[in-house]
């Protein structure tokens, strides 16, 4: 069954960036959907982006477009989500899942433990 784990989180001013990391353990996730979600302090969480099987990349929030991006790493296993022009809105915990198919379709039920970013001055 596969492992996730974020890393890569931490405290940031506004505008700046980080990159996110989701390293996968007891399964390859070279053909499988990552999605990246994030949840703030007292809101639901919501989907960011996710990268395809095939590395196609949708988009589900479009405060993200222009600034964060998502890529893939077969030889280690691990998605990223790189982050730049953060802002003060964008403090959350930052999840990466996965459900072990292709398409970004279907339910992901594969979750790591969160990240968290802060951005604050």
């Amino acid at each position: 069954q596969v492992q996730l784990v974020e890393s890569g989180g931490g405290l940031v001013q506004p505008g700046g960036s980080l990159r996110l990391s989701c390293a996968a353990s007891g399964e390859p996730l070279d053909q499988s959907a990552i999605g990246w979600y994030r949840q703030a302090r007292g809101k639901e969480r919501e989907r960011i982006l996710c990268i395809s099987g095939t590395n196609d990349i949708r988009y589900y929030k479009d405060s993200a477009k222009g600034r964060f991006t998502i890529s893939r790493d077969s030889a280690k296993n691990t998605v990223y989500l790189q982050m730049n022009g953060l802002k003060a809105e964008d403090t959350a915990v930052y999840y990466c899942a996965t459900g072990g198919f292709s398409s970004c379709d279907y339910i992901m039920d594969h979750w790591g433990e969160g990240t968290a970013v802060t951005v604050s001055p």
